[in-house]
């Protein structure tokens, strides 16, 4: 599967919402229950969430590294995402290299163990609302 992508993309990979989340990957869907569908949404690998601006992705990496999860650290030499990272979809795509996620086409990512065809995105019915 493949995550949809619009404006500035916050993604975490869900193996370190497992490993590091408090209470775990069932405890997430708990807290987010009310944005999935809307600004959240996830497959079986990646949870994605963002905002329309630069605030709104500060106050997101900010949250998630209160949680316990680590955002940017040096690999190699160079600066990269490590359990979140963040995806500008209208400029450029990722902000630093993420190992783990891969370009899915033109508006979509996908984990790198699954670059499948289906994209998962925001419900219509909640245009609707």
């Amino acid at each position: 599967m493949a995550i949809q992508t619009e404006f500035i993309d916050f993604i975490v990979n869900i193996s370190a919402i497992r490993a590091k989340y408090p209470g775990g990957w069932d405890r997430c869907l708990k807290d987010h229950a009310h944005l999935i569908g809307g600004r959240v949404w996830h497959d079986q690998y990646l949870l994605r969430d963002g905002a329309m601006g630069p605030s709104g992705i500060a106050a997101l990496v900010d949250q998630w590294t209160r949680l316990g999860l680590t955002g940017r650290a040096q690999v190699g030499g160079e600066m990269c995402w490590v359990d979140f990272c963040v995806y500008e979809s209208m400029f450029g795509g990722l902000t630093l290299p993420c190992a783990w996620l891969i370009p899915n086409g033109p508006s979509s990512v996908a984990h790198i163990d699954d670059p499948g065809s289906h994209v998962v995105g925001r419900e219509p019915a909640m245009f609707n609302q």
